[in-house]
């Protein structure tokens, strides 16, 4: 990690933590997946070698990258590419759903991403909103491979207990250990239900509960998977769920378009050998006339964060021209309106490669409180509540040679006179 400098924290897990990091020399923005005790942890170790492994296998548009791997004191440490924001986030911000054209792109990106997979023979497991990051300029990435594996023979074993709970197919539910990729396809119909309407399609509080909402909207689950809930030493003394009242997805969603209630329909489908392949799923009428323009769009966008982070890169090889003195440290308040960062606040730098999947959402600040800068908010980096807060830029480090004080403290105040206006 000495070439790296720890941004914050994105997110925390089984196996260890995720960071966001710069690198010192580069500039360059990356995510940073540092494993526990990996020497001692035989589990550790398999899953973090597993996961290596299938991502030096995956290289696609739509698969987060995996950049450099580096051992450090026993510990594991996966190096990546770091993508601004997730899917949950853009949920969040649009409770009633995305727009139907953002839903189409998104979704056309996530099945190519999961066809990629499954031509490769390894499956993801994991697909869900936090799993799907979007850069900027609308580049969806899978990522998190630590619960991906290479499919073996027909009949295999596999882990049964996989998959968030609210994205996990009936099979897994009921303990069946002989599963495919049919399982990535349910998960896709819903996140294609949850992006399209800001809420969870089957939002189970516990298995049981799961088997509850799948039940309710399709009125059954396979005879071998109600023999495999029986047999299940989980379940012993539990009866399997049943409902009344029915909720197929037409009543669920009484405004949605027929194409896409038919998307969801082919891919929620109780019976595993019954649900489309991402294959299929990529000519299903969903798509219909949109993968030509999705490709240029998709290749426009990649150029697009391509040039954005050269940018970053310069801005952080070479500070800016009033700055003389890199060892200082300017104090300024982070609610002063006149620090402005194209990058951060998303003004955008290269406008004719295009136009942005999403657009930046105008915050209102509060009198007397700093402004929160989200642009990378999926990253959950503390944000700066107070005036009392301050911001010290990417460029500046703190006093090294305290007998070149008087002269730095100088050229402090020249470059504060010359580079911000109070």
């Amino acid at each position: 990690m000495e070439n790296y400098e720890s941004l914050g924290t994105i997110g925390e897990g089984t196996y260890g933590v995720v960071l966001k990091c710069r690198h010192k020399v580069t500039g360059q923005i990356v995510a940073i997946k540092k494993f526990k005790e990996s020497d001692d942890d035989e589990q550790v170790k398999k899953t973090a070698l597993r996961e290596i492994k299938i991502l030096k296998q995956l290289k696609h548009e739509n698969i987060v990258s995996l950049l450099e791997v580096f051992r450090m004191k026993g510990k594991l440490y996966l190096v990546f590419e770091f993508v601004e924001k997730t899917i949950l986030e853009e949920i969040e911000r649009h409770p009633d759903g995305l727009d139907p054209l953002t839903l189409k792109n998104l979704m056309w990106q996530l099945v190519r991403a999961i066809t990629f997979c499954h031509q490769h023979n390894i499956i993801h497991r994991d697909i869900k909103p936090e799993n799907l990051l979007v850069s900027r300029n609308g580049v969806l990435k899978l990522c998190d491979f630590g619960f991906a594996r290479p499919l073996a023979s027909a009949g295999a074993k596999y882990t049964e207990y996989v998959s968030t709970r609210w994205y996990r197919a009936p099979e897994l539910l009921v303990g069946d250990v002989s599963y495919g990729k049919a399982v990535d396809v349910w998960s896709i119909g819903c996140m294609f239900a949850e992006i399209a309407t800001g809420l969870p399609l089957f939002p189970g509080d516990s298995d049981i509960d799961q088997l509850y909402h799948i039940i309710r909207c399709l009125g059954h689950i396979t005879s071998r998977q109600q023999d495999l809930f029986r047999r299940n030493a989980l379940y012993v003394g539990v009866k399997l769920p049943q409902s009344s009242e029915l909720e197929p997805l037409e009543a669920r969603f009484p405004t949605m378009d027929k194409v896409s209630l038919d998307f969801i329909r082919q891919t929620i489908v109780d019976e595993p050998l019954d649900r489309w392949t991402c294959a299929e799923l990529l000519k299903h009428p969903f798509f219909e006339n949109s993968h030509e323009a999705f490709e240029a769009e998709l290749q426009e966008a990649i150029a697009r964060d391509l040039n954005d982070n050269a940018v970053r890169k310069k801005r952080a090889r070479k500070p800016s021209r009033g700055n003389a003195l890199a060892g200082a440290i300017p104090v300024m308040p982070v609610s002063s309106s006149t620090f402005n960062d194209p990058l951060t606040n998303g003004v955008d730098t290269c406008k004719p490669l295009g136009k942005l999947l999403f657009a930046p959402v105008q915050k209102k600040e509060k009198s007397g409180v700093a402004a929160s800068d989200n642009s990378n908010s999926n990253a959950h980096i503390v944000s700066r509540k107070t005036p009392r807060d301050w911001f010290c830029p990417w460029w500046s480090v703190p006093f090294t040679d305290t007998s070149r004080r008087d002269e730095q403290l100088v050229q402090l105040q020249l470059h504060i006179k010359y580079s911000y206006n109070y």
